[in-house]
């Protein structure tokens, strides 16, 4: 029997999890591989969700000496004399951090307990100073050298991109307490800092020449998240309890779950990794929906998406440098770097000769997330028609009924702003990428075939829709273009029935203005 009540949803505290007996993958492997290696710094970048707070709290309870709590692990079987050694866990992920005291306040709150906690007798200002007496204290009172473990250590960072001044003061600031990483070295076991950025001109980076990123290695990749292997390991039972509630065969049930919360990869021969988060809502209330939106933090990447003007298909599947997705500079903040680094692009496949990666979506909840957030950016419809609307496109295109489909996609358009960028044959087709991706199409834009690029071509189990845009054209001309340059012919051989759809856009009335619809004979 699945007991839904272990799987820990949210729960990032090791030892509660533990002895609650709740579902945990077994990420101790990387603990072993750690403490066996000479490095003494350690940094790890990943998404939101993906469970770096959880494994830092695994951290936190070994180096406590609690072996009772892992019991059972791979760490638990190896040789280590399980010594309590004094560790400063320092969380950042508490606080918005919108206005820039913030952070004085929450630092000086944790460093009121670890004075306490280590007898820290001359309190003065800075708090860089602090921090600094705090961990030669925690040395001396305990005999053993200090563990430091950074939770979201960007987090005053993420919130103030926008926010020159703010992220400027936040800068200097964490600049000044991680300086202590250096010259407190000879007191230091252990820093394992987490985040989602590794920010330029901060001088954890600046200054530790020795900082171990793994964030893109190999060894590495499987630190977060879940494997496919972890997954049936770890979750049959609940794999099997989903495919029953949805009525679906175990093996189909796992494809949803791949589509759907599969597709991340870290480094560039690392495995395909699940969203633990979203894989852990799905499988306790039994249901496929998109629970990593839920945590929020699209609108940020859409707005710079939408400043640059990109060609959002063409976006995202891009090829880069690898080397160019390891930093942000506020400056000169690269799109496809804060696309990677929030997790809206992943890596999809690895070129060793140029040390080039292709990047893409990870699946169907990104995809679906960040076009909900993209949509208004384009379009400017009610919001309580959105979701109407959605269904009509969805059920007139699987229903191969071409010119409802075309009426509904019109409505879209109808309503746009003025101040809407609309001028463009680009930010139009922008537009109708985002609405399709919206619905889950398997649309593709600026499709190439011998004879040219079709504007759009868009695929069901049993119909082909061959669409022409004409931007400040005729519908005719449109369909006449699809006939002309016979784009149908790729689909020749092709079983399912094909419309041919020429519609005109006009940037002046800034709509949809006419089409014509013709079906194909296969001939």
């Amino acid at each position: 029997m699945i007991y839904e009540d272990r799987y820990p949803i949210g729960q990032q505290n090791f030892k509660i999890l533990r002895e609650e007996d709740a579902y945990y993958v077994d990420k101790t492997a990387f603990i072993e591989k750690m403490i066996r290696s000479k490095s003494k710094y350690y940094f790890l970048a990943r998404p939101r969700r993906f469970g770096k707070s959880l494994f830092l709290s695994t951290l936190e309870y070994f180096f406590r000496g609690e072996r009772n709590l892992f019991n059972g692990l791979h760490v638990d079987t190896i040789d280590w004399d399980w010594a309590e050694y004094p560790v400063l866990r320092l969380d950042l992920n508490t606080d918005r951090f919108a206005e820039p005291g913030i952070l004085d306040g929450v630092l000086d709150n944790i460093f009121r307990k670890w004075e306490k906690e280590y007898e820290v007798d001359n309190i003065v200002e800075p708090l860089s100073t602090r921090f600094h007496n705090i961990i030669e204290s925690a040395h001396r009172k305990s005999g053993k050298q200090v563990v430091i473990l950074v939770d979201e250590y960007d987090k005053p960072l993420v919130g103030n991109l926008n926010k020159e001044e703010n992220f400027e003061h936040y800068r200097a600031k964490l600049a000044s307490i991680y300086s202590n990483f250096k010259s407190s070295a000879e007191h230091i076991k252990l820093v394992f800092l987490t985040g989602v950025s590794r920010f330029s001109k901060l001088s954890v980076f600046s200054d530790l020449n020795n900082l171990n990123d793994i964030s893109f290695d190999n060894d590495y990749a499987d630190i977060c998240g879940i494997t496919e292997k972890e997954l049936i390991d770890n979750f049959k039972g609940g794999i099997q309890s989903l495919a029953e509630e949805m009525e679906l065969s175990y093996e189909d049930a796992k494809l949803r779950l791949k589509r759907n919360y599969d597709g991340y990869r870290f480094a560039p021969k690392g495995s395909d990794i699940y969203n633990p988060w979203s894989v852990l809502n799905c499988l306790s209330k039994k249901m496929i929906a998109n629970y990593w939106s839920m945590t929020g933090g699209a609108s940020v990447v859409a707005e710079c998406l939408h400043n640059i003007d990109a060609d959002l298909e063409e976006f995202f599947n891009k090829q880069c440098d690898l080397q160019s997705l390891v930093g942000l500079d506020l400056k000169n903040a690269d799109p496809l770097a804060l696309l990677y680094q929030t997790g809206y692009l992943t890596i999809k496949d690895y070129d060793n000769l140029t040390n080039t990666v292709t990047l893409g979506i990870p699946n169907n909840e990104v995809k679906n997330d960040l076009s909900r957030v993209l949509l208004p950016l384009y379009v400017k419809i009610k919001r309580g028609s959105v979701e109407g609307k959605i269904r009509d496109l969805i059920a007139s295109m699987n229903m191969g009924k071409p010119d409802r489909f075309m009426k509904t996609l019109e409505a879209f358009f109808a309503g746009i702003s003025y101040e809407m960028k609309m001028d463009s044959e680009n930010n139009f087709q922008n537009a109708v990428y985002v609405i399709l991706s919206l619905i889950g199409a398997n649309a593709k834009v600026e499709d190439r075939t011998s004879d040219g690029r079709i504007d759009l071509t868009i695929e069901t189990f049993r119909f082909i829709y061959i669409i022409e845009l004409k931007f400040d054209g005729t519908a005719r001309q449109a369909l006449d273009q699809i006939k002309e340059k016979n784009y149908s012919r790729k689909f020749q051989t092709d079983h399912r029935r094909i419309f041919k759809i020429g519609a005109s856009f006009s940037s002046k009335t800034r709509t949809i203005e006419d089409f014509l619809i013709e079906e194909d004979n296969h001939e």
